[in-house]
């Protein structure tokens, strides 16, 4: 990819509101908002009369035969289970050996690798997404409960990967890279658990004032690095770098304050935990089953989705992200649309550690914040930044986590759970390189179709 910085199409003329018409005009030395689309807002192809192109049979195969966005998303994934098929066979050395004589008995070899392979995949499904098995008890007087635990826990692990997912999604949309999510999960984190354990209020308005408080924490840290951009030009992926590092050095500060945030009585770094009231509710038993936190993630996908593609805010964000000149030309500030992105980017990454300090985990540590911040972006990637493409994004690396974790036991660590990992880093890399994936499958340049002409990451 030639640019590093995303940038998204604005919507259709007949889309924008009113007062954001201007917007259209082509300044000089400018591109206009429409010359940047071939899409409605969801992604739809146009004809270039400006209506909807009609779904027929040769629409679905011109978009197979040019790699659209779509079908390269879905080869990318069909690639890395090869190539992690192949990391599968390599790390099983009954299978190797069967290799070693491949020449005189191929047929045991081809089957022993087909086995391992097919084995792998297949407790992966039943792990993250379901288990024959449970459904065969089920009508035996089983639980029903238990056919759904597998996806409700891929649905648990992807929760905070869909938010902080959306938080870089809706940066790269108004052209803006945040690396800085892991600093505003932990400005978030730390107000929700100060609001859930030294807070008293009633069980219904406590859970509401921490997850409210955890996205103001996060938005906080996202509005200082907009207004810092805004006021002095600084780049948003240095501060949020240099970010990252200030928050962590912070919280390792006040998870070692008794006085803070630090549990009475422990040496440890480590908050208390949060009161029973400011939990969120799960369904059907103890974490990690997904809950209310899931059906804030899916809201917060809904609400960014409506705000970039049916709100004026949602449209100065893409014409921004498409040109800043362009925008600033046709009366758009763009120094407040930088500000608003990244304190809602903040404030959404704030919400990912609502997730997981009042859902998964109900009490923080200097290692709660994991890897949600650089997995937001490989997420963000993967869903080409638009808010249902992250929900999908976001769920499948829920399920290669969950999946491989039972694959390790399930194999008594033959298989190790660090090959899945593997597996989420090989998709971003196709999806990223769709070059690499046309030539694999031998697919013809896109030349519109069904595929949304963007720049940079979410195109």
């Amino acid at each position: 990819m030639s640019e590093q910085m995303p940038a998204a199409e604005p919507g259709p003329a007949d889309s924008a509101p009113a007062d954001s018409a201007p917007a259209h005009s082509a300044p000089a030395g400018g591109v206009s908002a429409d010359t940047v689309t071939a899409t409605t807002p969801d992604g739809a192809p146009k004809t270039p009369g400006g209506g909807r192109r009609r779904f027929s049979a040769g629409l679905i195969i011109e978009a197979i035969t040019q790699g659209s966005s779509t079908v390269i998303t879905i080869l990318a994934i069909f690639l890395a289970l090869v190539v992690g098929g192949l990391l599968i066979v390599f790390s099983n050395p009954t299978v190797l050996n069967d290799w070693n004589h491949f020449f005189s008995d191929p047929g045991v070899a081809l089957t022993q690798t087909w086995q391992a392979i097919s084995f792998a995949y297949t407790q992966m499904f039943e792990g993250a997404i379901l288990n024959p098995a449970t459904v065969s008890a089920a009508f035996h007087g089983g639980s029903i409960a238990a056919i759904f635990y597998p996806l409700s826990e891929t649905c648990a692990k992807g929760t905070p990967l869909i938010l902080t997912g959306l938080s870089v999604a809706l940066a790269f949309r108004a052209g803006l890279f945040n690396i800085g999510a892991a600093a505003q999960w932990i400005g978030g984190a730390v107000v929700a658990v100060w609001l859930g354990f030294g807070v008293s209020l009633p069980p219904v308005i406590h859970v509401i004032v921490c997850v409210i408080g955890a996205f103001v924490g996060g938005a906080v840290i996202g509005w200082f690095v907009g207004l810092l951009k805004a006021k002095t030009g600084a780049h948003e992926v240095i501060v949020t770098i240099m970010l990252n590092y200030v928050m962590y050095s912070l919280l390792s500060y006040l998870l070692s304050t008794p006085t803070a945030l630090q549990e009475p009585g422990q040496s440890n770094q480590i908050a208390p935990f949060i009161d029973a009231n400011a939990n969120l509710p799960h369904v059907g038993g103890p974490p990690p089953q997904a809950g209310v936190g899931f059906l804030i993630a899916v809201g917060a996908a809904a609400g960014v989705a409506w705000l970039l593609s049916r709100s004026t805010v949602g449209f100065q964000f893409r014409t921004v992200g498409a040109s800043p000149s362009a925008a600033k030309n046709a009366g758009i500030s763009v120094e407040r649309v930088w500000i608003w992105a990244m304190l809602i980017a903040g404030g959404l990454a704030g919400l990912a550690a609502s997730t997981v300090v009042q859902g998964t985990n109900t009490q923080l540590t200097f290692n709660s914040y994991g890897t949600y911040g650089t997995d937001g972006i490989t997420v963000a990637l993967l869903g080409r930044a638009r808010p249902f493409g992250v929900v999908l994004a976001g769920l499948l690396f829920g399920a290669l986590q969950v999946g491989g974790s039972y694959v390790e036991a399930a194999t008594l660590g033959q298989v190790p759970a660090d090959i899945f990992q593997v597996l989420e880093g090989l998709i971003v890399l196709f999806v990223a390189a769709p070059p690499l994936v046309r030539m694999v499958f031998r697919l013809r340049s896109a030349k519109g179709g069904m595929e949304a002409v963007a720049k940079g990451w979410n195109g």
